[in-house]
C-alpha cells in the first residue's frame, strides 16, 4: 500500500455541446482509477463519446455514509479519483460539495484536491449577458416556499447583480414574483445554453414573463436568470 494520498479531481464537464471539454478534462478522466457520477447512465454518453473506458461509481446527494468511507479508503490506498456532475462544474450548486468538505475534514492539510475547470451555466450565461458581472450574487436554485418572498424583496433593494437558476416548472412563477417585487428592474433569461434551442431574453420581468407565457414551447429547459438592478 502506497503512503501517499490519492487525489480527487472537480472536473467540469459540457453543460450541453459535447465538445465543450478541455483537453485537461479528457485526460484526467481516462488516467484516473474512478470516475464518481452525479448519474453513471448520463456520464456514460460523454466517455462513449470520447472513448473513455474508466471505472465508474456513483456518487449524489443521496448516497450514504457508507459511500463516503468507501471513498476515503480508496483516496487512503492512493487511488486517484475524479468526480463529475451531469453538466457543468461540480460543487457549484451541486451536491458534490458535501463530498469535498469530507475529503477536506478527513485529510486537513493532506487532502489533494484538484480542480479541472470548464464549462459553467453560471458564468456563461453572464458572459452572453451584457449585464455587469464586476459585483454579483449568485443565490443556486431558490426555494420552493419558506424565504422565497424575503429573497425577491431582497433583489428590489440590492445594487449588485443577482443570479439564480430556475426550472421549467417554476420559471413563470418566478418571472411573476419578478414582476411584483422587481417591476423596474431589467432581467436576462437564459434557455438552454450551448444547446441546438439556446436563447436569450432580455426586458422588464413583465416583458419577459409575457413572451414565455405566449411562447409556450419556449418553457421547457434549463434556465439561467438574471437580475440587473440598474
Amino acid at each position: 500500500m502506497t503512503n501517499e494520498l490519492g487525489t480527487l479531481y472537480v472536473v467540469a464537464t459540457p453543460i450541453g455541446n459535447m465538445e465543450d471539454i478541455t483537453l485537461r478534462a479528457l485526460r484526467v478522466l481516462k488516467e484516473v482509477d474512478v470516475i464518481l457520477c452525479e448519474d453513471t447512465r448520463t456520464t456514460k454518453n460523454l466517455l462513449n463519446k470520447y472513448d473513455i473506458h474508466t471505472k465508474t461509481l456513483s456518487y449524489n446527494a443521496h448516497s450514504s455514509d457508507n459511500k463516503h468511507s468507501n471513498i476515503i479508503e480508496m483516496l487512503r490506498e492512493g487511488k486517484n479519483l475524479a468526480m463529475v456532475s451531469d453538466a457543468g462544474t461540480p460543487c457549484i450548486s451541486d451536491p458534490g460539495v458535501l463530498l469535498v468538505a469530507y475529503v477536506r475534514e478527513e485529510f486537513g492539510k493532506e487532502a489533494k484536491v484538484v480542480p479541472i475547470p470548464g464549462a459553467s451555466a453560471l458564468v456563461s450565461a453572464l458572459s452572453a449577458s451584457g449585464i455587469s458581472s464586476a459585483e454579483f450574487i449568485f443565490i443556486g436554485f431558490l426555494p420552493h416556499k419558506k424565504g422565497r418572498e424575503t429573497l425577491f424583496k431582497e433583489m428590489a433593494t440590492t445594487n449588485r447583480t443577482i443570479v439564480f437558476y430556475e426550472s421549467t416548472h417554476r420559471i413563470l412563477k418566478t418571472l411573476a414574483s419578478l414582476d411584483t417585487f422587481c417591476k423596474n428592474h431589467r432581467v436576462m433569461i437564459a434557455r438552454e445554453i450551448t444547446k441546438q434551442f439556446e436563447e436569450f431574453v432580455k426586458g422588464t420581468p413583465a416583458e419577459v414573463l409575457e413572451y414565455f407565457t405566449v411562447n409556450t414551447d419556449k418553457q421547457r429547459g434549463e434556465f439561467v436568470v438574471i437580475v440587473d438592478p440598474k
